[in-house]
C-alpha cells in the first residue's frame, strides 16, 4: 500500500451567517487540504465529494459546532474525527495546519498541540477562501435562518508599519517582472529550491500576464529564499511609495522604497495587471537575472480581507 498522501490543512473555526432555532449563530469547523499544484482541485470529505485518487484531490471536512460548545476541547475532538476521515480516504496527517483568523489562533493552537499538529498562523489559505466564497454563494443562502453578511475577517483598521527585511534577507537588486499565465501552469517542472505554488483559478485567459517581482543575490539567494519561506508570503502591495510584502496574519515587510515619480504609476499598473490575472502575483528569488533556477518562487493571491 502506498504511503498516505499528506498535504497541509487550512482551517476555519468560526460562526456563520445563520441563526439557529435557539437564536444563536451557527458555528462550524471547515477543513480543506491545500491542493497540490498541477492537479485538479477535486473535493472529497464529509459531507461533499466522492473519493478519488488521493494525490489528485483535496480533502474537505465540515462539522457544525453548537454555540455553547465553542472551545479547544470540542475542537480537539473534531480534529481527531477529521484525521480519521482523512485516513479513510488515503490521506496522512497534515504536515501543517494553517489558521487564518487571528481571533481564533489561541484556541486552535491549544487543540492542535494536544494532537501533536504544527500550527501556522497564516492568511496563505487560498483554497479555504475559495471554499468559503463557494459556500457563501451556494450553501448558506439556502439554509433556514440565513443572514446575509461577509464571511471574511474584517479589514484591520490600521495596517502595521512595514518593517525592513533583515540584512541577511535583502537582495542586491530587484526587478519588476511578468509571466504568462499559461507558463505558470508548468511551474511544477521548473528548477526551484523553496517554492509555494497554488492551483491556478479556472476561467482565466491563458494569455493573461501575471505581475511580480524578482529579487537577486549572487551570494545568498538560497538563504534569502529560506528566510522568506518562513514568513508565509501572502501578497505584494504598493502604498506610500513603498513596495511591501504582506505575510503571515498581518506582517508587512518593506522590500524597497520607490521614487515618488514612479510610485503612483507602478501601483496602478501592478493593480490592473493583478486584477486581470484573477488576483495572482508572484515573488521570485534568484542568484542573477541570467540564472534560470529559482532559489525561491511563490505564487500569491489577493484575499477578501486584504
Amino acid at each position: 500500500m502506498n504511503e498516505a498522501f499528506a498535504p497541509d490543512w487550512e482551517l476555519d473555526y468560526y460562526s456563520r451567517p445563520i441563526l439557529e432555532s435557539d437564536g444563536k449563530k451557527r458555528w462550524e469547523l471547515l477543513i480543506c487540504s491545500t491542493p497540490e499544484p498541477g492537479h485538479a482541485d477535486q473535493a472529497s470529505g464529509s459531507p461533499e465529494g466522492t473519493p478519488k485518487n488521493s494525490a489528485s484531490k483535496s480533502f474537505r471536512w465540515v462539522l457544525p459546532c453548537p454555540a455553547s460548545s465553542v472551545n479547544s476541547i470540542w475542537l480537539k475532538e473534531a480534529l481527531q474525527q477529521a484525521l480519521g476521515a482523512a485516513a479513510d480516504e488515503g490521506f496522512g496527517p497534515p504536515r501543517r495546519l494553517r489558521c487564518w483568523r487571528g481571533s481564533m489562533r489561541t484556541m486552535v493552537q491549544r487543540a492542535a498541540e494536544g494532537l501533536g499538529l504544527e500550527l501556522v498562523a497564516s492568511r496563505r489559505c487560498y483554497a479555504l477562501v475559495s471554499w468559503l466564497q463557494e459556500r457563501e454563494r451556494d450553501v448558506y443562502p439556502l439554509e433556514e435562518g440565513y443572514m446575509q453578511g461577509p464571511l471574511a475577517p474584517p479589514p484591520v483598521a490600521l495596517r502595521p508599519v512595514a518593517v525592513p527585511l533583515p540584512e541577511a534577507a535583502r537582495g542586491e537588486s530587484w526587478a519588476w517582472a511578468t509571466l504568462p499565465l499559461a507558463a505558470l501552469g508548468e511551474a511544477n517542472d521548473w528548477e526551484m529550491g523553496f517554492c509555494g505554488l497554488v492551483p491556478l483559478p479556472e476561467g482565466l485567459d491563458p494569455e493573461a500576464t501575471v505581475p511580480g517581482i524578482r529579487l537577486f543575490s549572487s551570494s545568498r539567494s538560497l538563504a534569502m529564499a529560506g528566510w522568506i519561506a518562513g514568513l508565509e508570503p501572502v501578497r505584494l502591495d504598493i502604498a506610500d511609495q513603498q513596495l511591501v510584502l504582506e505575510a503571515g496574519l498581518d506582517d508587512r515587510w518593506l522590500l524597497t522604497n520607490l521614487p515618488e515619480s514612479e510610485a503612483d504609476t507602478a501601483a496602478e499598473t501592478f493593480r490592473t495587471a493583478r486584477e486581470r490575472a484573477g488576483g495572482l502575483q508572484f515573488l521570485a528569488v534568484q542568484a542573477s537575472e541570467e540564472e534560470p533556477r529559482f532559489e525561491g518562487f511563490w505564487l500569491l493571491r489577493d484575499l477578501p480581507d486584504a
